[in-house]
């Protein structure tokens, strides 16, 4: 089941992509069926087998996809996790060692944006770069559990786009400064359940105005999606809601001999295989 988000009348509403559009769960349930993603996440397989009986019984208005305003995938995400060098050849290609353990920094709510939403490249740096990413969608309270158990803790995956500012990225050993700016976090356009996907055996790919720079495959994850979510919940407790930026394949601007910042105007694409495409247009 793929779910998205899109606003209609001043709020970012629920969508099920179905054959032919997307259905409106708050106008197509008349009770019973889980509204929001934190209602989902609260009513647990109950919630998600009502959900996915609505997309397969369902016979009214369908709203063409092309029409839609699209919110981020997962709109208020508590934590926006993110793992750095987590593909062997991009580590190789920023002159960085494999890392031990999971590289790990943050973005805040600000940076997240929306299938087909612009994305303002500040003034401060023209050092701009793309990074395609799988993301994971954290949908039961998980603290200390084991690399078996992870899965059970994940609801589903989304395409993301980890837009860095290089110069200020590198400005000291911490990478926030150059993550966190507003909207350098694209998610979606659907958050697709991982019944239906295999993060380990994933063709992730970036496009830049329709040239593909970036393609690789999950299966190249140093560390894969159950260890991480592991990891991350030795430390923290993850949260419904909360999402992971997994790590970008080689290919970005950053390993590249001849630095070509992305610029405003340029059209950048995630696709990774099962889960749709990623599009934004930096300004």
């Amino acid at each position: 089941m793929k779910s998205l988000h899109f606003e209609r009348d001043g709020e970012a509403r629920l969508g099920l992509k179905a054959q032919g559009g997307v259905i409106d769960v708050k106008a197509a349930s008349s009770g019973g069926v889980p509204a929001t993603l934190e209602e989902l996440f609260a009513a647990g397989e109950e919630g998600l087998a009502a959900l996915r009986k609505l997309a397969t019984e369902y016979r009214g208005e369908l709203l063409p996809e092309e029409d839609l305003r699209f919110a981020p995938a997962v709109p208020a995400p508590s934590k926006i996790l993110c793992v750095g060098l987590n593909y062997a050849d991009h580590a190789a290609e920023s002159g960085m060692e494999l890392p031990k353990t999971p590289v790990l920094f943050s973005k805040f709510p600000n940076a997240l944006a929306a299938h087909g939403e612009e994305v303002p490249l500040p003034g401060v740096t023209d050092t701009y770069d793309y990074e395609a990413e799988l993301v994971a969608v954290i949908g039961r309270r998980a603290r200390n559990i084991t690399e078996e158990e992870a899965m059970d803790y994940v609801f589903g995956f989304t395409c993301g786009n980890d837009v860095s500012a290089r110069e200020m990225q590198m400005l000291t050993s911490q990478w926030l400064l150059g993550k966190t700016f507003d909207g350098f976090a694209p998610i979606g356009p659907y958050v697709t359940t991982k019944d239906e996907v295999d993060p380990g055996n994933l063709e992730i790919r970036c496009f830049r105005n329709g040239a593909e720079v970036q393609h690789s495959n999950t299966r190249q994850l140093i560390f894969s999606v159950p260890v991480l979510v592991s990891y991350l919940s030795r430390y923290m407790t993850l949260e419904p809601g909360d999402i992971i930026f997994t790590g970008t394949p080689n290919g970005v601007v950053l390993g590249r001999p001849e630095k070509d910042w992305v610029k405003p105007g340029e059209l950048i694409e995630v696709e990774i295989e099962g889960l749709g495409r990623l599009s934004n247009r930096m300004k």
